[in-house]
């Protein structure tokens, strides 16, 4: 009786420290991605539109985006090792240091003139998108069960005023420098992220997730490796990494060309950072109840939504004249309601399809292929707007999301871990 009654004991005291704990994470999260966002947004905003200025490209201007989320795919790698070695601050805390860096050999490179400098700092830049990403990971380390989508989702939304705010702020920085500025204003922000998170993320919650198991310091497999192995055992996690890059594929390539289809219309930096804002509302604003949506009814089920609002924003924005920025607008809401849906119930299930030890290798592989099948978006959708059109485009992205759509129906019943 002494030793069930202290066992019960220890679990309560347990339960308790985890849910202590799991406040102060989400709070500093919360904070990390406020700033955070508000550099991610401003880079967004001003990238395609500084590169073609710098280089009189609009493939090189397409380029911009695509080296962004291509240095977020590639920081993604070092980040999920720090994770598995060292735990979720140490990897935040350098995914924001990246972008860091970059936001400021940016800027430096829009004083000088350099186009070439310019993508090289927008590849490091992209470890800010980076970090964005994996702490929406970390919000579920010590997620009770059932809970892992909202609680991820509360940090997806923590996004949204700093990434609504951004764009807006890229029209206002004149007096810091015009584009320097832009850039000069995401080195601060994101610099004040990396601090947050260096300062605030204690204890770290991928080794409190290990309290209690008998193994309290994070397991020593940190190869990708080890991601591949969990999604050849678990088709949930098949179904996870696909939506999830199927969907940032598709947002990132029609968001990244939006800006340069309004400038031909004459729309100026002021109304494309509106309608960005707008579509990163759309990314962000909602995700608490895309998060409960998933909770309660199912990931897949959400995640199907998401192909049908990325169809359907392919749709609007691909029929939307250079003029019309209103239902340009529209389109690029849609597209992020879509995003939202699959980052969201995607990431949950993914999380919940591995174990603990497992979570951050699978995890890093998981960005490394969203940003990577990203990062090729861009480059193809800079092609096709320069040799095509924009509505060409829209159609090719109509295309990528409905045999996604087509799998989750035909995989609905093996989907759910």
């Amino acid at each position: 009786m002494t030793t069930v009654g202290s066992g019960q004991a220890w679990t309560a005291q347990q339960g308790a420290y985890r849910a202590a704990v799991q406040r102060r994470v989400l709070a500093v999260l919360t904070a990390g991605q406020v700033l955070g966002g508000i550099g991610v947004g401003l880079g967004v905003a001003a990238g395609t539109l500084v590169a073609r200025e710098l280089s009189g490209s609009e493939v090189v201007g397409g380029l911009a985006q695509t080296s962004a989320v291509l240095g977020a795919a590639l920081i993604a790698i070092p980040a999920a090792r720090l994770s598995a070695g060292s735990g979720r601050r140490s990897a935040l805390s350098f995914g924001y240091g990246m972008g860091t860096l970059g936001a400021l050999v940016a800027a430096l490179a829009a004083a000088f003139g350099s186009w070439p400098l310019f993508l090289a700092g927008l590849l490091l830049f992209g470890g800010a998108s980076a970090a964005g990403y994996a702490a929406r990971y970390s919000a579920t380390d010590l997620s009770r069960p059932g809970h892992a989508a909202r609680d991820l989702s509360i940090v997806v939304w923590a996004s949204t005023g700093g990434a609504v705010l951004g764009p807006l702020l890229a029209g206002k920085t004149d007096a810091l420098g015009g584009h320097t500025g832009v850039y000069l204003l995401a080195t601060a922000v994101f610099a004040l992220a990396a601090l947050a998170v260096f300062v605030g993320l204690r204890p770290d919650p991928l080794r409190v997730a290990h309290l209690g198991s008998g193994r309290e310091e994070i397991p020593p497999d940190r190869s990708l490796r080890t991601g591949l192995r969990v999604l050849g055992r678990s088709p949930s996690a098949r179904v996870a990494v696909m939506a999830i890059t199927v969907s940032h594929t598709a947002m990132v390539a029609l968001m990244s060309m939006t800006p340069v289809h309004l400038d031909h219309g004459g729309a100026g930096l002021g109304t494309v950072g509106v309608v960005i804002s707008l579509h990163i509302a759309g990314m962000y604003a909602l995700s608490p109840l895309v998060g409960w949506f998933a909770d309660q009814f199912g990931h897949v089920p959400v995640l199907l939504g998401g192909q049908v609002l990325l169809a359907l924003a392919a749709v609007v924005a691909g029929l939307a004249a250079p003029e019309s920025t209103a239902q340009a607008a529209v389109g690029l809401v849609l597209l992020g309601l879509g995003w939202s849906c699959g980052i969201v119930a995607g990431s949950a299930l993914l999380t919940e399809s591995a174990p603990v030890d497992l979570r951050p290798s699978v995890q890093g592989l998981s960005d490394l292929l969203m940003n990577g099948g990203a990062a090729l978006g861009g480059v193809v959708a800079g092609v096709i707007v320069a040799t095509l059109s924009y509505p060409a485009l829209s159609a090719l992205l109509l295309l990528l999301t409905l045999p996604m759509g087509t799998l989750l129906l035909l995989a609905r019943r093996l989907a759910e871990p």
